[in-house]
């Protein structure tokens, strides 16, 4: 429902898009042939478009690092230390 509380019709256009405008969008809407499958999916990549607008909106948060995942606390091991990075890379004790 719209703001004003009725229902809306569908929404109806013509879609020209020529090469030069967008190859890309023009190429990937060729692989279909006329008819549907072609208008499904301009309506497949609007939508996702949207959704994608959308996101970029949303602040990202910052990802966990690497010690504040496996924690500080005492007995916790601190993934972030650089010896066990070194000693996962070292030569095998027993060959």
């Amino acid at each position: 429902m719209n703001a004003v509380g009725k229902d809306p019709g569908p929404v109806s256009m013509l879609f020209e898009l020529s090469r030069d405008d967008n190859p890309r969008l023009y190429d990937d809407l060729m692989r279909f042939n006329k008819g549907t499958k072609r208008i499904n999916r301009l309506r497949f990549l609007a939508h996702e478009g949207l959704l994608a607008q959308s996101w970029m909106l949303i602040p990202a948060a910052a990802p966990p690092t690497v010690a504040q995942s496996a924690g500080d606390g005492p007995g916790e091991l601190n993934l972030g230390e650089p010896s066990l990075t070194n000693q996962s890379f070292a030569r095998p004790l027993a060959e």
